[in-house]
């Protein structure tokens, strides 16, 4: 077991962690008990014990007969609350709403989570609305403009990317630390990401990391069509975004008496 500050972690505390994150990131795919009791190396007995508690809560759901479980509506409420907990969240919020009607593009804010980014804020364009919400998804940090610009601030012997080979969300997506390593090389020349067809066909990104925080972990994004990417437009949103990184910077500033998260 993992220690934090010379504290031993509780295995029973970890356990539950583990089952929440793991019916959470199967989605529409509710799980049996024994699939879950061998994903987690868990015997039966106790799993079926733990999946009760956590129902009577309201953590896990399960069907009519008791067989399938998913993640329940109290985990809602916690994400909820991590959002509009998050003063960074509040103020890039509206500003997202601007920059989406300036450019007619989509906007995301996402915060850089181990290898993966994780979506915080969406503002859907009008010209090609979405009906699945981004935000609370996760993305590898390797696969997309968000990713990327948070990657680049970072030293190449400190990224924080999986063991074994790069997942590929696309044909376009690097499959290797070398090519991603040149890419991000551009990334720290031009001060911005850019992400062809490599999180979704398609679809183009140009990434943008906050810089109040050292090293970054937020980042803005805008995402396009590559049917609608002129070479005028795509500068265009390089220069609007540019500036919503700079707007969002002077904003931003640490609170008076506000947590300082880590």
């Amino acid at each position: 077991m993992s220690e934090s500050r010379g504290v031993r972690a509780v295995k029973s505390a970890s356990r539950t962690v583990a089952l929440l994150e793991l019916l959470a990131g199967r989605g529409d795919r509710p799980a049996r008990l024994d699939e879950l009791a061998a994903e987690l190396d868990v015997p039966r007995s106790s799993m079926y014990q733990l999946l009760q508690t956590l129902v009577d809560c309201g953590w896990v759901r399960t069907d009519t007969t008791g067989s399938l479980y998913g993640i329940g509506i109290r985990a809602l409420l916690t994400g909820t609350g991590y959002l509009d907990g998050d003063a960074h969240v509040r103020v890039v919020r509206p500003l997202l709403d601007e920059v989406s009607d300036t450019l007619g593009e989509t906007i995301h804010l996402a915060r850089l989570d181990g290898p993966d980014v994780v979506y915080l804020a969406t503002r859907e364009s009008h010209e090609y609305p979405r009906t699945l919400s981004r935000v609370g998804r996760r993305v590898p940090a390797h696969a997309g403009a968000l990713g990327k610009a948070l990657l680049a601030e970072r030293p190449n012997e400190e990224l924080p990317l999986p063991g074994g080979p790069l997942a590929a969300l696309t044909e376009n997506t690097h499959r290797d630390r070398a090519a991603l390593i040149a890419d991000l090389a551009g990334v720290r020349e031009r001060g911005h990401s850019v992400d062809r067809e490599e999180t979704a066909p398609g679809i183009a990104g140009f990434g943008f990391a906050l810089r109040y925080d050292t090293p970054a972990v937020d980042a803005v994004s805008c995402s396009a069509p590559v049917t609608r990417l002129t070479d005028d437009h795509e500068a265009r949103i390089v220069a609007v975004m540019r500036e919503l990184r700079e707007r969002i910077e002077t904003l931003v500033t640490p609170a008076s008496g506000a947590p300082d998260w880590r």
